[in-house]
Formats: structure tokens, sequence, C-alpha cells
């Protein structure tokens, strides 16, 4: 059984920053791949940042310049560090982690139940 949990969403101003951390819990022998992603109504989700299974990480192009992301690897957590907010950041964020639980068994994705950031005057 794996659990992950995101924290750190909130209501900011134009401009303004925001850290969002994921933390996963359970039975987990490697954690392949874990990002962020974040969804409006109406939208598919979109990939913000991760850490892809060769140990790369990607970051979106529309937030590279203003969202740092970070990944922890003895902790099982990652986190999302937004600057310089705008309004259409205003979505639900994810956290998204492909785990293996046991070493013979195949990865499995999880998500968080997300986040709420909204960016308002």
């Amino acid at each position: 059984q794996v659990d992950i949990v995101e924290s750190g969403g909130g209501l900011v101003q134009p401009g303004e920053s925001l850290r969002l951390s994921c933390e996963a819990s359970g039975t987990i022998a490697e954690i392949v791949a874990m990002g962020w992603y974040r969804q409006t109504p109406g939208a598919q989700r979109e990939l913000l940042a991760e850490r892809t299974p060769g140990g790369g990480t990607s970051l979106s192009d529309s937030v590279k310049d203003r969202f740092t992301f970070f990944r922890d690897n003895s902790k099982n957590s990652a986190s999302l560090q937004m600057n310089k907010l705008k309004p259409d950041d205003t979505a639900v964020y994810y956290c998204h982690a492909q785990i293996r639980a046991n070493w013979w068994e195949a990865p499995v994705d999880y998500w968080g139940r997300g986040t709420q950031v909204t960016v308002a005057s």
C-alpha cells in the first residue's frame, strides 16, 4: 500500500511564491519517477516537472523560468518551488509517482489527492 500526500497550496497574490511538497509513504522498494502536474476545470492534466527514470529532470517550458523542482531520494519526497505566480497558475496541483513496491514487481502509477493553488488579487 502506497500513499501520496501533497501540501503547501493556498491563496496568494500575483508575483508571490509558494512551495508545494509531496511525500510518498508505504511499501516502497523504488521510486522510478516522481513529479508534479496541474489541472484546471475542463482541461487535461499538465505535466510541470518530473524526475525521470534515467535520473534527469524535465521541466515544462511554460514554467521553467519561474518554477524549480527538488527531489529528495532519502525522504521519498519532491517539492516544487513556484515563484512569480500568475493568475494563470491557478489550478489543482497533483503529485505523481511511479513506484515499485517490491523489486520483483512492475512499477505502478500513484497520484496524490491534489492541492489547490489560487493566484488572485
